[in-house]
């Protein structure tokens, strides 16, 4: 993904956010203030073919502001969307598989749909997993990656969330749809065969940036578990106006969707596995696992072996038994 003068300026404009609601502290102070050891990076006005990589401990422009509980400042913002518009992925009709069953739930208003795993045979209360499917759409390969969790003897809920698979509501891009995530949760723990003291939360890509700020946003969950999740949204939107449905160019937006923004908020234990091979997010997971570590939160950055999709199996392996830990 390439990273262009837009990202630049809403770099700049993301530091004069903070110098603005502070009042009296500078950029440079603001940095400091959220990485007191950060080194000193190339100037933005320095060509981008010679400035280095940023280091894993550099912040990025996201994580130079002051912090501020995510719960509360998503409770004050009132997102702008300047398209009104379903996810932006195609999808195709699916059914559940056997064992599986397609549930309705209720969201802002709105019946949405998800996969659900059968109640075990036993009859006895289960510990669940709720998983957050990558992309825009959800699709079989989504349920089958939740695998390795049902055969550890989790109860698995998938949801399909506002905007997606033909439902009704608005892509937000990381902001409505956690009202879904969360009214999921609530579903999930409702089912009478499930334990609702012993939830889980994960999700993978789109579903694990979701996950962070699920972490974030309840303290219902025992622990948290986000396979390549996007910390910096100034970066990982950076040349992809697709995907953007408000204005691109408001700092305030982008930073409400940024969970580094908010890295001291995480309720509950949190895992933020990547692929050693995704470089473009191992600066931003080991700064935003940094930031919360600093607050004394259980926050940790694990970079597994592979790619995009094949650090997963793995992970999600590891991913169980830090679950388990904390049974």
């Amino acid at each position: 993904m390439r990273i262009g003068t837009g990202y630049i300026t809403l770099a700049l404009a993301l530091l004069f956010v903070g110098c603005h609601e502070t009042g009296d502290r500078s950029a440079t102070s603001i940095a400091s203030a959220a990485s007191p050891s950060t080194p000193t990076e190339p100037a933005l006005n320095q060509p981008l073919a010679s400035r280095a990589p940023a280091a894993a401990s550099a912040a990025p422009p996201s994580a130079r502001l002051p912090a501020s509980p995510y719960v509360e400042a998503r409770a004050k913002f009132k997102t702008h969307l300047v398209r009104h518009e379903p996810a932006p992925q195609r999808y195709r009709s699916i059914s559940p598989p056997p064992g599986t069953r397609e549930i309705r739930y209720s969201s802002g208003g709105m019946k949405l749909k998800a996969w659900v795993s059968a109640p075990p045979p036993q009859g006895q209360p289960r510990s669940a997993v709720l998983f957050l499917h990558g992309g825009f759409a959800f699709g079989e390969d989504d349920w089958e990656m939740t695998k390795p969790y049902r055969d550890a003897g989790f109860v698995v809920l998938a949801p399909m969330l506002r905007g997606e698979n033909g439902l009704p509501g608005d892509y937000s891009m990381f902001f409505d749809e956690l009202d879904d995530v969360l009214a999921a949760a609530n579903t999930l723990a409702a089912l009478p065969y499930v334990r609702a003291d012993h939830l889980y939360v994960a999700g993978h890509s789109v579903g694990g940036t979701l996950t962070i700020f699920a972490a974030m946003s309840s303290g219902r969950f025992r622990a948290a578990a986000s396979f390549s999740g996007s910390p910096d949204q100034v970066r990982w939107s950076a040349g992809q106006p697709e995907i953007v449905p408000f204005d691109p160019s408001d700092a305030g937006e982008l930073r409400i969707r940024s969970p580094i923004a908010y890295a001291t908020s995480f309720q509950c234990p949190t895992r933020l596995y990547h692929g050693s091979a995704e470089q473009f997010f191992a600066a931003t997971t080991a700064k935003l696992a940094e930031l919360a570590q600093g607050a004394g939160l259980d926050v940790r950055a694990v970079p597994v072996a592979g790619d995009h999709m094949s650090h997963v199996a793995e992970a999600m392996r590891q991913s169980i038994e830090f679950f388990h830990e904390k049974e």
